[in-house]
């Protein structure tokens, strides 16, 4: 039954070895500098164990996580995404349809080109705006918000661009690759990829993932705008609960347990969305343990923060974010908690 854990993927028996554990792998939004923090979490992760994130028996993406998400779900290696982000010569370098793989610093340049629009000073979404003043307590505040917030003046055809060029199927081949965004109108989360979600390709659903509210435009998918899905939730792992996996990986570089003293408004600021972040994320990961689910959250640290700043869509930050994360999240994964965890990874690896 879904939600319910499957006792044939953990019971073992007598002189027979473990049947393999079902995995799930969840990435959190984060923006440009989120998205080179999971680069290096899951390149971490992969050296520590020696599992392949494409092998998760369910990927869930959001925002930023959507991106990584759908490239690793392709079949892309954690070591190549380290090599791209880091700037490393892609020169001669062809993806699936033929095309020169554009370079990191430049996909991150287009995502600031202005569209020519100028943004509407209010009420993005009139129709969510007035659900939201109505009911409020069905909303998460950043739902609320979104309604708002005016629409966005940049494009991400970038990010569209970047999963065209390695996912040529219209989707990924990935059994169970979802995607999250918000449905602009109803303020609803909605899962592409996920059995009865809207038809869309991937390159559509992961632009819809990573639409900021206020910074770009809604993407529309059939006859309905979506945006960003960090604005149901920066992770969306409580969706792992009605499935059958027994371990999930949630990464999440939107919260800390680690946060540090802040310094100044804006870092004050910052850490409050941190903690309210947190606080989502720790709600779902008992949902999680609540269904019978091991669980090791990965989130960022004290140093990773001072690294990343206050503005998590600097580009000029985006390589010593990735190497930061190299060292802060391997030395997570020595931590005694993490360890059963592990062990199923290098269990599922085999």
């Amino acid at each position: 039954m879904s939600g319910q854990r499957s006792e044939s993927t953990t019971r073992s028996f007598p002189g027979s070895p473990k049947t393999r554990p079902k995995i799930g792998l969840v990435l959190g939004g984060g923006g440009i500098l989120g998205g080179a923090w999971l680069v290096g979490a899951l390149f971490a992760l992969t050296e520590a164990t020696g599992w392949d994130p494409a092998q998760a028996d369910f990927i869930v993406g959001t925002s930023a996580g959507s991106v990584v998400a759908s490239l690793a779900a392709t079949g892309i290696p954690p070591w190549f995404l380290v090599h791209h982000q880091r700037g490393g010569d892609v020169t001669g370098m062809l993806d699936t349809r033929g095309e020169p793989i554009t370079p990191a610093d430049e996909s991150s340049r287009r995502l600031f080109e202005w569209t020519g629009r100028m943004p509407r000073p209010v009420l993005g979404s009139p129709k969510l705006a007035l659900r939201t003043l109505l009911s409020p307590w069905r909303y998460p505040g950043t739902a609320v918000l979104s309604g708002w917030l005016g629409r966005g003046f940049l494009d991400n055809e970038e990010v569209g661009n970047m999963i065209r060029s390695f996912a040529t199927q219209g989707w990924s081949t990935h059994p169970n690759l979802w995607i999250v965004a918000v449905d602009y109108e109803s303020g609803k989360r909605v899962v592409f990829g996920e059995a009865g979600s809207p038809p869309a390709s991937l390159a559509d659903a992961v632009q819809a993932s990573c639409a900021i509210p206020g910074l770009y435009r809604p993407v529309r998918i059939g006859d309905r705008l979506y945006i960003d899905g960090g604005a149901w939730s920066p992770s969306n792992a409580d969706l792992l609960v009605r499935t059958d996996v027994d371990v999930v990986v949630v990464m999440n570089p939107m919260s800390s347990l680690q946060p540090g003293l802040p310094v100044g408004v804006l870092q004050r600021f910052e850490r409050r969305i941190r903690r309210a972040t947190g606080r989502r994320l720790g709600h779902e990961a008992r949902m999680l343990r609540e269904a019978g689910k091991q669980v090791l959250l990965i989130q960022p640290r004290d140093v990773d923060l001072a690294v990343m700043g206050v503005n998590m869509m600097d580009p000029s930050r985006r390589v010593d974010v990735l190497e930061t994360a190299l060292g802060t999240v391997a030395s997570r994964l020595a931590d005694p908690d993490a360890a059963v965890v592990l062990s199923e990874l290098r269990q599922a690896s085999r």
